[in-house]
């Protein structure tokens, strides 16, 4: 699969939980790929496109589901796919959208105390 629109998101070495102050642009870098998280309309793409098939969808089959015009629908996409949580793969004349799962994996760890990411990791 070619990712045609993939950015690959730059997240802070430091989780802000480690108990060490993030530095100012990891912590701009960190909120700007929250901020795609934190619309429910985008939590919902996520969903939906984890959950198709084939784990891929194109702005038509995510329309209907979320009651959303074709426009707003491709606006959201393109946000998270700026934030580096969804790889486009364009093929003739539709764009078909992924999750990129380490993306998703990387902010959660971030965001996983370091006690509880070691207790998680041994279990």
């Amino acid at each position: 699969m070619q990712g045609v629109g993939t950015v690959k998101i730059e997240t802070p070495a430091m989780s802000p939980l480690a108990g060490e102050p993030i530095d100012r642009a990891d912590a701009e870098r960190l909120a700007g790929v929250l901020k795609a998280f934190a619309d429910p309309a985008r939590l919902r793409l996520l969903s939906l496109i984890q959950s198709a098939p084939e784990g891929e969808a194109s702005v038509s089959d995510l329309t209907a589901p979320l009651g959303l015009s074709q426009p707003t629908v491709s606006h959201h996409l393109r946000i998270l796919t700026e934030a580096g949580l969804l790889e486009r793969d364009k093929r003739g004349v539709w764009a078909y959208y992924r999750l990129v799962p380490s993306a998703i994996a990387t902010i959660a760890d971030l965001l996983t105390p370091p006690r509880k990411r070691a207790t998680k990791k041994t279990r």
